[in-house]
């Protein structure tokens, strides 16, 4: 199982628009995010979880040719706007793209998209076939994917566990069954927005916190925003076998 870090951004990206912070004027291609997306490819199953505003050039970015389906972790703009760019999947490969996610989620994206589920389609619109999941373990060709229930602020958000990788963004809380299904992943990913307190995010010390008590040999965070700091300099004050995920970092599990 290869995974690629397609955007490891906040909701902004990094960097923001008219932003002239060390960060956004950074020129360490780490501190350039878009928005928190990541690829598995898993033989020949091609995977995706989320599919953010640079949807198109992260799929290009990353040579993805092939995608098999996509799995959505909440109903937020900035995890599902780019959904559209499924197109050129659909007519490379001549069939639906399968789109997983709570009820929630995917009502949101029939309004948001209503076009693509008229009854009266104007050719070339995305060819979409939703399937609803809950907190239950589902499979796509085979494979095992988990859902972990987390919270982001009140909101309902799933993270995702696949063999060893688990996957969560967009959170603040994470439940203590939740905690059960995560333990003896040996790679963890986990939101850390920035250093100071946030209403629906973790903190860069409440992710470090979070990361040891969960245990994974290796941990990475996401879903970073432009305040957390220069990608160099965090990673110097992180404990061994936790650091910053960044756009295009690969990891490989057996």
């Amino acid at each position: 199982m290869k995974v690629t870090f397609l955007g490891t951004g906040t909701s902004q990206g990094v960097p923001v628009i008219g932003c002239d912070c060390q960060v956004c004027t950074s020129l360490d291609f780490r501190d350039k995010r878009f928005r928190s997306s990541v690829h598995f490819q898993i033989g020949e199953l091609s995977l995706v979880i989320d599919t953010g505003p640079d949807f198109r050039s992260q799929m290009l970015r990353a040579g993805v040719k092939r995608l098999d389906a996509v799995i959505f972790t909440h109903e937020h703009k900035d995890h599902t706007a780019g959904l559209d760019d499924i197109r050129p999947f659909n007519f490379a490969q001549q069939k639906d793209m399968p789109i997983f996610g709570r009820s929630q989620v995917l009502e949101q994206i029939k309004r948001e998209f209503a076009y693509v589920f008229s009854s009266k389609k104007y050719p070339g619109v995305p060819q979409i076939a939703p399937v609803e999941i809950d907190e239950s373990p589902f499979t796509i060709e085979g494979i095992q994917i988990t859902p972990i229930p987390v919270f982001h602020y009140k909101l309902p958000v799933l993270g995702f566990r696949i063999g060893d990788f688990t996957y969560i963004t967009d959170c603040n809380h994470i439940p203590d069954e939740s905690f059960e299904l995560i333990r003896g992943s040996k790679v963890l990913v986990l939101n850390a927005l920035q250093k100071e307190s946030h209403i629906s995010h973790f903190t860069l010390d409440e992710a470090i916190q979070k990361a040891k008590e969960i245990g994974a040999e290796q941990t990475y965070f996401t879903h970073m925003s432009h305040k957390i700091g220069l990608h160099a300099a965090i990673e110097e004050e992180l404990p061994e076998g936790i650091a910053l995920a960044y756009d295009g970092l690969q990891v490989t599990l057996p």
